[in-house]
């Protein structure tokens, strides 16, 4: 029975995990035994180069699989950046599809050839260990597929992977991709053979499957659900029909639902093996607790209208685990959480001072001043109540007025002195943007509310 490697490219393929969710991505994986774990193109940004080296020394037993770039520089980064893995890996991903190879690097086929030799040439001066991944292969022609290949093994490839990039083709066209390869090529039997399957048409995990009868020793597979197969889905049909299909991997099938469960909302995409759990929602009644899983959060902040980017989902659910460790959350708490976790940028108007005049036998009035880049920006207005006052004078201050979609205050402190939060939610070009604010003075929080949500529509703008 032959043992085939998995290649885990979750830290490739969703590129909005932070710092912290990477280092605990590769403890989890490491932690199950993956044989190789695979990280993102080098941006050249000294913190993608910093989080790559606390990467490096972080992962122990696994091969650290590094993506590079086309260029000769770009090899070097990533080679810098990853020198210091146990067992570093340079990754070389190259178009080989004629429309691919004139879209992506304006080159005709004997151009593409001379490149791939090149880079393949200079990432082994460097790394022992080198990858060539023949990108839309499933779309290319078979000969020259068979070139490209050739190519990358004689100046010194040691891993082959066949990628289907497109996601169009069906299990059997997949393998019969493999089969001319085998046949144009002797020398790849000489070296690992690695598939990357898309899941576009919703057949990824079959066409590794059957890409089984081949001699492939790797598999390409990613923690949470992305277009590649999914991990626990390829591990526990390998350890079910391992024996149907000769083949085992040495990821440790026992530990890795906990893994799962723990990384599974990574990126704002739904935990793997997860069902669906249904928000009580009964009118505006809705409750959560810490087994919610990402995709129903993610569903619920769409429903209350909130079109958030990955990363702010990822934001969202990881403050929202945080509160749920704690307490049931609500309709209003996923408020508030959205409102201090999505969207955090740099305040471009600041609150100096406000003065609030009001009784029941006069008009509210309000005086704001506000700071944008050095400059106090002052206004005076009035309104039906201090807070519509002080609202009406930050807009006469901006010359904008942006539709007031929804406002709350509760307090979040009991008794005299206590402690009041407003949330504000304001809408601009059909988006919703959330803002809110604390203070002891319900006005004074209403107002750092608005300032927040508006800095979040200036940012964006």
């Amino acid at each position: 029975m032959k043992t085939i490697r998995i290649a885990d490219a979750t830290l490739r393929e969703v590129g909005s995990l932070s710092f912290k969710q990477k280092i605990e991505a590769v403890r989890q994986l490491e932690s199950i035994k993956v044989d190789i774990i695979e990280t993102a193109l080098v941006s050249g940004e000294k913190a993608d180069a910093v989080a790559l080296h606390t990467i490096s020394s972080t992962i122990k037993n696994a091969v650290h699989c590094c993506t590079t770039g086309l260029s000769e520089k770009a090899i070097d980064q990533a080679w810098d950046a990853i020198k210091g893995s146990a067992k570093p890996r340079l990754r070389i991903a190259a178009p080989v599809s004629s429309v691919q190879m004139e879209y992506l690097c304006h080159k005709k086929p004997a151009k593409m050839l001379e490149l791939i030799a090149a880079l393949i040439k200079h990432a082994v001066a460097l790394c022992p260990d080198v990858e060539f991944a023949a990108e839309d292969a499933t779309r290319a022609d078979a000969e020259f597929l068979a070139e490209a290949v050739k190519t990358a093994i004689q100046f010194g490839a040691k891993t082959i992977t066949v990628c289907d990039t497109a996601g169009n083709a069906l299990p059997g066209e997949f393998c019969d991709v493999l089969e001319k390869l085998y046949k144009n090529v002797p020398a790849l039997k000489k070296v690992h053979l690695s598939v990357q399957c898309n899941n576009a048409l919703h057949l990824a995990t079959a066409s590794v499957l059957a890409c089984c009868a081949f001699d492939i020793n790797e598999i390409k597979t990613t923690i949470v659900y992305t277009s590649l197969p999914n991990l626990q889905d390829i591990v526990e049909i390998l350890k079910a029909k391992g024996d149907t299909l000769e083949v085992s991997t040495k990821v440790n099938t026992l530990k890795i639902k906990n893994v799962v469960r723990t990384l599974g909302g990574f990126g704002g995409v739904e935990e793997a093996g997860e069902e669906e759990t249904p928000a009580e929602d009964n009118g505006s009644v809705i409750e959560f607790d810490m087994s919610t899983p990402i995709a129903t959060i993610n569903r619920a902040v769409k429903k209350l209208g909130y079109d958030l980017s990955d990363e702010d989902k990822a934001n969202v659910y990881e403050d929202f685990r945080r509160v749920a460790c704690k307490k049931t959350v609500g309709k209003r708490d996923l408020e508030a959480i959205v409102a201090n976790a999505a969207l955090q940028v740099p305040p471009t108007y600041r609150l100096v001072s406000f003065v609030i005049n009001n009784g029941n036998l006069i008009t509210s009035t309000a005086c704001v001043i506000l700071e944008k880049d050095g400059e106090e920006l002052k206004g005076v207005g009035y309104g039906d109540g201090p807070i519509d006052a002080a609202l009406t004078t930050i807009e006469n201050i901006l010359g904008h007025h942006y539709e007031l979609d929804d406002f709350q205050i509760q307090a979040v402190t009991k008794g005299r002195d206590s402690v009041g939060e407003a949330l504000i939610k304001l809408r601009a070009d059909g988006r919703l943007y959330s803002g809110a604010g604390i203070s002891t003075d319900i006005v004074g929080a209403s107002i750092r509310a608005y300032l927040n949500a508006l800095n979040k529509i200036v940012y964006e703008e």
